[in-house]
């Protein structure tokens, strides 16, 4: 994590600054001065660094030598030198690759990252159209439901005015009738009064009565209808 790799990275720096010291100062004659003041420094490079034991037990008995604790073989300078360029290149490529795999950690994370902020947005963009849809709907749905009603009352007047209109379609089909039968009886009245007239002894007795009968009469119906029941009775005496 990036909390591995900066200590990685601190450490391999560290290195690299301490033999950036060592071999300028190794190669121009002056390694045991420096040694005697950073000799520990050298050291704990070696110990953090990856090295073939026989180049690690080299530097060791080349910075025994120059602290003048051991009076045996001591490799020269120059192996010295190669062996701490070599640790030197190295630790060079170690941090070029650690910085290059957490650039690329990084990359590929921020990357990542993006792809879910985008799908995180496109599903904000998806909900909040399916909100507003909804509440759409919602509207609509609360508008057919107020139409539904209103037809459901329309349809209940309408039926009620059906229903009136047949009663009274009804009505007028009785009150017809009602006059047609009374149409048909004053029709077959007069056939009656009519063929009564024709007789002779009646209408003798109906030219006797008629006079009488007028000043009776307050309008003309009373006089037909004193009239008809004149023949009708004259003609059961008859």
């Amino acid at each position: 994590d990036a909390a591995a790799y900066k200590e990685m990275a601190d450490d391999l720096s560290t290195n690299i600054a301490a033999l950036g010291k060592a071999i300028p100062a190794i190669e121009g004659g002056m390694g045991g001065a420096f040694l005697q003041t950073q000799g520990n420094v050298l050291r704990r490079v070696l110990e953090s660094t990856k090295v073939s034991d026989m180049d690690r037990a080299s530097v060791e008995a080349f910075l025994q030598a120059a602290s003048g604790s051991s009076s045996g073989y001591a490799p020269q300078s120059g192996e010295i030198v190669g062996i701490l360029k070599q640790m030197n290149d190295t630790m060079k490529k170690d941090l070029a690759e650690a910085k290059a795999a957490e650039e690329s950690a990084i990359k590929d994370f921020n990357e990542l990252v993006a792809a879910q902020n985008k799908a995180i947005q496109a599903a904000t963009d998806t909900i909040e159209l399916k909100t507003e849809e909804s509440g759409t709907l919602a509207v609509q749905i609360v508008q057919m439901q107020n139409d539904k009603a209103d037809t459901e009352d329309q349809l209940k007047a309408d039926t009620g005015f059906s229903a009136q209109l047949e009663e009274d379609c009804a009505q007028q089909a009785r009150d017809y009738s009602q006059v047609k039968q009374t149409r048909a009886d004053e029709l077959l009245a007069i056939a009656e009064t009519i063929k009564i007239l024709n007789d002779d002894d009646v209408l003798e007795l109906f030219k006797k009565t008629l006079p009488s009968l007028m000043q009776v009469a307050e309008t003309q119906q009373e006089v037909v209808s004193k009239a008809l029941q004149l023949v009708r009775a004259a003609s059961r005496g008859g």
